[in-house]
């Protein structure tokens, strides 16, 4: 590896940028939907886990890489800065739509009695999380370079929307 090579690795994100390194988002920011998908998931089995659920919240992108530690956190920003603003928008939005969806599950998992339905509803709610996941993550793995919106799933936001109006 050359020595130039080697001090952009060593240095910080910011020393990176400087050096003309392109900024790249990052997938790290999505762990949070990861989170509230794996509870989501597990307090069918633990109910104990539902405060946690509960508990949880959402952080925009640039919320996030602004009070991250990461040594990615400025290169983040710089590409998030960079995108296109309606593609920006867009994944705004994406983002939004996974944090409803995850309220909506939660205050279903808060209801007393628990809906009959409800392992379905997490089945269903989970698999779409998953799949609204599985986007971001293309559109960040193409650093914004794609439309977010192309990966629309109509037909499991019908099945999700018939579910969560019960």
């Amino acid at each position: 590896m050359s020595v130039i090579a080697t001090e952009m690795l060593a240095g910080t994100a910011a020393d990176r940028l400087d050096a003309g390194v392109h900024p790249r988002l990052s997938t790290d920011f999505l762990n949070r939907y990861s989170e509230a998908l794996m509870l989501i998931e597990m307090v069918a089995m633990d109910e104990s886990i539902l405060a946690d659920l509960q508990a949880w919240q959402a952080v925009g992108y640039r919320e996030h890489f602004a009070t991250s530690a990461l040594r990615c956190a400025a290169s983040a920003l710089a590409a998030y800065d960079e995108l296109n603003p309606n593609r920006a928008r867009a994944f705004d939005e994406a983002c939004r739509a996974m944090t409803r969806l995850i309220r909506t599950v939660t205050a279903l998992l808060t209801e007393t009695p628990p809906p009959p339905e409800l392992p379905a509803i997490i089945e269903v709610a989970g698999e779409a999380l998953r799949r609204q996941i599985a986007r971001a993550t293309q559109f960040i793995n193409a650093n914004g370079a794609i439309d977010i919106g192309l990966f629309e799933d109509t037909a499991l936001q019908a099945e999700i929307d018939a579910l969560l109006a019960r």
